[in-house]
């Protein structure tokens, strides 16, 4: 299973983003003042989580998993000045972000896969094969 992990943090917001992060249509979670919107699609063999980030270039996510965490993080790189060009009007920035997810035992974290195209970054998170027990006949003395 993957699961939203938020880190215990001060201010109220995050409180009630911490309690809601168990019900279904919430569990956005804001580490800074940007937190890119995830889709996560389970099937009968893997999880599919998909984040929302247009505009950016995949070697500038980090992708990690270490003791059941899942974390994918985004730093923001510094723009070249153009001095001879003025900004008249900005509505979208790119921000730096990071995203944690606990995954738990069902998931072979070894085969994790990642990619990024048309502005989603793309992950794939395959379950670990079922290790179906014999069916064992007791003889009865």
């Amino acid at each position: 299973m993957v699961k939203l992990h938020s880190p215990v943090q001060k201010n109220l917001n995050n409180f009630f983003d911490e309690f809601f992060n168990e019900l279904p249509a919430f569990g956005k979670t804001v580490n800074n003042l940007f937190s890119p919107a995830v889709n996560i699609v389970e099937t009968s063999d893997a999880y599919h989580l998909e984040l929302n980030a247009p505009g950016r270039n995949k070697e500038d996510f980090h992708v990690s998993v270490d003791k059941g965490l899942l974390t994918i993080s985004y730093e923001k790189k510094e723009e070249a000045k153009n001095e001879d060009a003025k900004v008249v009007r900005r509505e979208f920035s790119f921000q730096s972000f990071k995203r944690s997810f606990t995954v738990d035992e069902k998931i072979n974290a070894e085969a994790i896969q990642a990619k990024y195209e048309n502005g989603l970054l793309k992950l794939l998170l395959p379950k670990k094969a079922e290790q179906q027990q014999p069916v064992k006949t007791i003889t009865i003395q």
